[in-house]
């Protein structure tokens, strides 16, 4: 398979890739007749169900105006918050301190002692009540730790899941408040019913099943009460220590602290402003619909009842996508969905720079048909114009192994400074010789080529952008999603697939963008390689993969084991 696409893309139009979401809606896609002739005229323009409990006109819809403004200012602002101020807040550092000192304390005093899985989920449940306690910006970190299957500790990923959708929620009266505040009317004006326990509640906001007055079932996204204080509060203090944070420990020091605060900033601050989330899903509605992605679907903002605090849409019903034993009941194709939001990520980011920056099972519905609805859409990856352009030639790079290319586009990214040396960078790394396969490395070789890696990417300056991040974190989400749902996934199949899609149906724009051959093949050795496979080996099963990662866990927790006797023989 090469990287052509087949003339004329099969009829399909190109629509350019516009900075600004307003300027997204003056050119249309072509698709010619919609699947359901009775279906709602805006589906023709974006993914939503057939037909919805009202139409979406971006234009007439009064809460839009100055959207592109709004983001900006906002983009500003938390830039600013990310910026180390003069002198910390110092009752927060001290309560933060305090209460994650009380959290090691206890851990310490009664379950380090036990070792393994028992230590690890002492101190992993300590921990996530100490980032509960301490609001939503230590609830943010933990939705992030909560997205690492496969980089951190099974118990720590499983724990702080519970950050999701099991915080505490407010009290109705608060809610009621904010409700009746933002939208100017008492309650019983606006809503015919109104629960008052909400489904989900999370760092930010909470989620409430309401009826309106007119009859439409939605659901009420409701921001938390002082939260907005709270979060410049924390960004203070996270902004003032984390430059003292750089080099004290190789994860944080590669993590790079002030980028990890830019990258809380600029999606907590974003979050606070429901207008930007309403206007995330249009664009993302957008994208599926140009793409031709009709298997997943976003809910539809309402047209006037949206404001900073408050957001009603539509009400979307499916299975919980966790809920292994109903999907499987109803005989939805999973194999397909998980390719379905695998390609969805990719043509977002690679064709409109724009695409869903928070998969996880709490967002995610499935319906018997196997229709995916994209839910919660505050977090958004966007890239302006340079930085997609740098996108498309990492992921072309990884498609064709050319290492260079992917070290470049990473540099772009701003991963890297813009005056590496790259070709130093891949002999130091040792990119350009043989992958070793993990599996048949020692305990100690594994522990060493590790430590050896994240050495030479600091020493280089590396950091991780904000929307590489979301990606991976996206990916990590598919990855586990595979061992939930379809375990004997065969991934080198599913990688060929996948990227003879995307090489069809774009790849000769892709390839024009990138600056790259057209005809350059795909390269499925290295892709093996990646994996530490030999190129004969045709197939390579999501099981095998645990397998051999289940093998690399058991080494290092050798080599930590073996690490602590030498410790206590010293002493």
């Amino acid at each position: 398979m090469r990287l052509a696409s087949r003339a004329g893309w099969e009829g399909h139009g190109y629509l350019k890739a516009f900075a600004g979401s307003n300027a997204i809606y003056r050119v249309w896609y072509i698709f010619g007749p919609m699947e359901t002739p009775d279906a709602a005229a805006d589906v023709e323009h974006f993914s939503f169900t057939d037909r919805g409990p009202w139409v979406v006109e971006p234009d007439k819809m009064s809460w839009r105006r100055g959207i592109d403004e709004l983001r900006a200012r906002t983009k500003a602002e938390g830039n600013k918050l990310a910026r180390p101020p003069l002198a910390p807040p110092v009752l927060r550092l001290l309560r933060t301190g305090a209460s994650l000192g009380a959290a090691i304390g206890g851990w310490q005093l009664f379950e380090r002692r036990k070792g393994g899985s028992i230590s690890r989920t002492g101190v992993s449940r300590r921990l996530r009540k100490s980032f509960e306690s301490l609001g939503p910006t230590y609830i943010k970190l933990g939705q992030i730790l909560s997205a690492g299957e496969g980089i951190f500790p099974e118990e720590l990923v499983a724990e702080f899941r519970l950050c999701r959708d099991e915080v505490p929620a407010e009290s109705f009266e608060d809610v009621r408040r904010v409700v009746e505040e933002d939208l100017g009317k008492p309650l019983g004006e606006v809503f015919a019913e109104f629960r008052t326990t909400p489904v989900a509640a999370a760092s930010i906001a909470q989620v409430h099943v309401a009826k309106l007055v007119t009859g439409e079932e939605v659901v009420v996204k409701v921001q938390r009460p002082a939260i907005d204080a709270m979060v410049r509060l924390d960004l203070k203090a996270m902004s003032w220590i984390s430059p003292k944070m750089i080099g004290r420990i190789p994860i944080a020091a590669l993590a790079n602290p002030p980028a990890i605060v830019e990258l809380f900033a600029d999606t907590i601050v974003e979050e606070l402003d429901f207008r930007l989330e309403a206007q995330n899903m249009l664009d993302i509605a957008h994208v599926l619909a140009e793409t031709g992605q009709r298997s997943m679907v976003c809910p539809r903002p309402h047209p006037e009842l949206v404001t900073k605090r408050v957001l009603v849409m539509e009400r979307l019903k499916g299975h919980k996508f966790d809920d292994v034993e109903s999907i499987k009941a109803a005989g939805v194709d999973m194999k397909a969905v998980i390719r379905a939001g695998m390609v969805t990520t990719l043509e977002g980011s690679m064709l409109y720079g724009v695409f869903h920056g928070d998969l996880h099972a709490g967002n995610l519905l499935v319906d018997d048909d196997g229709r995916v609805a994209l839910l919660d859409h505050g977090i958004t990856g966007r890239l302006d114009e340079g930085r997609r352009l740098a996108f498309i030639r990492m992921l072309m790079g990884a498609v064709t192994n050319d290492i260079q290319a992917q070290l470049a586009a990473f540099r772009d990214l701003g991963a890297l400074p813009m005056d590496t040396d790259l070709v130093a960078l891949a002999k130091d790394l040792g990119v350009d010789q043989p992958v070793k396969d993990p599996t048949q490395m020692s305990a100690h070789e594994l522990v060493e080529e590790i430590r050896d890696i994240v050495k030479k990417l600091v020493s280089y300056g590396a950091r991780a952008p904000k929307e590489l991040m979301l990606f991976v974190k996206n990916l990590l989400f598919l990855d586990g999603s595979i061992a939930m749902h379809a375990p004997d996934l065969d991934l080198i199949s599913e990688t060929f697939q996948v990227a003879s899609y995307m090489a069809t149906r774009h790849g000769e724009r892709l390839a024009a963008e990138a600056g790259t051959d057209p005809q350059k093949e795909i390269d499925l050795d290295g892709f093996k390689a990646s994996f530490g496979l030999e190129s004969d080996v045709e197939t390579l099963t999501y099981a095998d993969l645990q397998e051999r990662r289940k093998i690399i866990r058991q080494r290092l927790e050798a080599n930590r084991k073996e690490t602590r006797r030498s410790l206590f023989r010293r002493k």
